[in-house]
């Protein structure tokens, strides 16, 4: 699966990001990677606002960031990539919660998703797994304890 994802517009949706924030992109990046490896997916990124000299596409691991430079918008990025895949963006799943966004991706057969339930997919596949065996074992009474001992003491005596 691939994702293209309206960076700014899901930060706000994520616990302990806010785009005030010097480092948001990169803590975005660093939850994104993880998502991706775990879910064995693509993704895209996108950023507008790029700072000097920071423009330009980035890849790392399963992730590709489009940084958009000045007097242009993560948006039109976002739509000209879907333009350009054609009929395969039926394989994308747009991320956004741009009105806009959300219309031309599914006018070009899309999947699309709201960026705050991708928020909480991207929670969820972080939250710890117990791991297996960890439940708690099931209580045995004390008769069943007696039980197993006797038998097992019959059959050492043998």
């Amino acid at each position: 699966m691939k994702y293209l994802i309206d960076g700014h517009n899901l930060i706000p949706h994520l616990p302990g990001l806010n785009l005030a924030q010097i480092e948001d992109e990169e803590r975005l990046l660093a939850l994104l990677q993880e998502f991706a490896r775990l879910r064995r997916c693509t993704i895209e990124v996108f950023f507008d606002k790029a700072p000097p000299g920071r423009a330009g596409e980035r890849r790392v691991g399963n992730i590709t960031t489009h940084w958009v430079a000045e007097g242009k918008t993560a948006d039109s990025a976002i739509i000209a990539t879907l333009q350009r895949l054609g009929k395969r963006s039926v394989e994308v799943t747009v991320v956004t919660s741009d009105r806009q966004i959300l219309a031309e991706a599914r006018k070009l057969r899309a999947r699309t998703l709201r960026a705050d339930e991708f928020a909480r997919q991207l929670q969820s596949a972080r939250a710890p797994k117990p791991a297996p065996g960890a439940e708690k074992p099931e209580r045995v009474s004390e008769e069943e304890v007696e039980k197993y001992l006797n038998l097992f003491r019959k059959n050492r005596n043998k």
